[in-house]
């Protein structure tokens, strides 16, 4: 409520952007990783083959995301948001009807672009706009909304995608359902552009923040953070952090049932396991950046993640190995998904920390092009080198060495001294 006794629509533009973020990057991004084992077995294929799709979505997003960001800009958030539910919600009323890989490739070159124009960015974008003080935790609930999906929506479609009478053509059509009706149909009755849209202040304050009172937003121009060491290793750090999440989220669940002994509701079960941590890491780490510096809390959330690629291997009589200890397979799934959670909120945060809001637009179109390719780049090779030797031996410690690489980036990274009041970055 503010002080007026009014509720704060920040709140409902929040509720909002959680169920489309929970729908675009779950229906995107976690459903159709979790089903690779479903097509390998639906049409003959191989980790290799089937790993492109995602990719393509990311490859897609990744060249888009300038642009986007560029039209948020100039055109509105809200505006874009809406045009990439529209396309996400075509493409998968006719992914159901898929009758080779050809056109599934097809069709993700669809899911990419409704992801970028109403995935992740945007959405921060919007909530930005929205709040200051309690922008690392809402940021981080919006975040939460997508690790929430990849630990319900495999499960929830589960009954009818192991029953042969069903198939995870019926699954994927049920949720497309629920994506029109649940995400698509608040988004363009709901969404707002910012508090000034229904007379309010960001926060539910009475007065606009310091320096704003002319409506103008402070912070970096595009052109001097890509002149600035902190943009480049922002963006060079999240695209190892991205190669390692996508690597491995995008080949856990194969690599469980393949080479952890596990059965397919049980690999399921434990890469929902998986997103659930994640869950508690987005929601965690977003709260506690709000009493730190958000920077600082990314290296935490780095190093958590890095622990966790750890955690996959053991030394046996014969050497280094990957472990198939179900214990550990547990205890690698909660602390990956931990450190899995916390980056993916804080990379957003410390962009806006370190540049403010002035064109947070193009600064995140261009951060989210090159950690995307580092998505890309995961998810081909992840599945490449499985096929090519035979177990994710060397797919799991490349990921782990880049995930090293990628805690030396986070270290160097500080806010644009032109930033730091915008940002609305705590001491630190």
């Amino acid at each position: 409520m503010t002080r007026s006794g009014r509720l704060f629509y920040g709140w409902v533009i929040t509720a909002v952007c959680v169920v489309v973020y929970f729908f675009t990057n779950g229906l995107a991004v976690f459903v159709p990783q979790n089903l690779f084992p479903r097509y390998m077995e639906t049409f003959g294929a191989t980790p290799a083959q089937v790993s492109p799709m995602v990719a393509i979505t990311f490859a897609v997003a990744g060249v888009l995301a300038p642009f986007v960001g560029a039209a948020i800009d100039r055109f509105g958030v809200v505006r874009v948001i809406r045009t990439g539910l529209l396309v996400l919600g075509a493409t998968f009323a006719v992914y159901p009807l898929a009758q080779s890989l050809t056109q599934l490739y097809v069709l993700h070159v669809g899911v990419g672009l409704g992801l970028i124009f109403g995935g992740l960015m945007p959405n921060v974008v919007l909530l930005s706009r929205w709040f200051t003080a309690r922008r690392g935790t809402v940021v981080g609930i919006l975040v939460a909304g997508s690790s929430l999906a990849g630990a319900i929506l495999p499960v929830a479609i589960s009954p009818l995608v192991n029953d042969p009478a069903w198939g995870w053509r019926y699954g994927l059509g049920a949720l497309a359902i629920a994506f029109w009706v649940l995400a698509v149909l608040p988004a363009f009755r709901l969404l707002k552009e910012s508090p000034a849209a229904v007379g309010q202040y960001p926060d539910g304050a009475d007065a606009p923040p310091a320096g704003e009172e002319d409506g103008a937003r402070d912070g970096v121009p595009f052109a001097t953070a890509l002149r600035t060491r902190t943009f480049w290793c922002l963006a060079i750090g999240s695209a190892c952090l991205w190669f390692a999440t996508q690597a491995m989220t995008s080949q856990v669940t194969i690599f469980f049932e393949q080479e952890g002994g596990l059965v397919p509701a049980s690999a399921t079960a434990l890469y929902s396991l998986l997103m659930g941590c994640s869950v508690a890491g987005k929601f965690l780490f977003g709260a506690v950046s709000d009493r730190f510096a958000k920077r600082r809390v990314m290296l935490v959330t780095s190093i958590t993640l890095l622990a966790g690629c750890l955690l996959l291997f053991s030394r046996g009589p014969e050497g280094l190995a990957l472990t198939g200890d179900p214990l550990r397979l547990r205890l690698f799934a909660i602390v990956f998904g931990l450190g899995f959670g916390g980056c993916f909120t804080l990379i957003q945060l410390v962009a806006v920390e370190s540049f403010g809001q002035r064109e947070l637009g193009r600064i995140l179109g261009v951060v989210t092009a090159v950690d995307t390719f580092g998505g890309v780049v995961g998810t081909l090779l992840g599945g490449q080198l499985r096929t090519a030797t035979g177990d994710y031996f060397l797919p799991f410690g490349i990921v782990t060495l880049v995930a090293a690489f990628a805690v030396i980036n986070v270290t160097l990274i500080r806010p644009v001294a032109a930033a730091r009041a915008a940002a609305g970055a705590t001491a630190g």
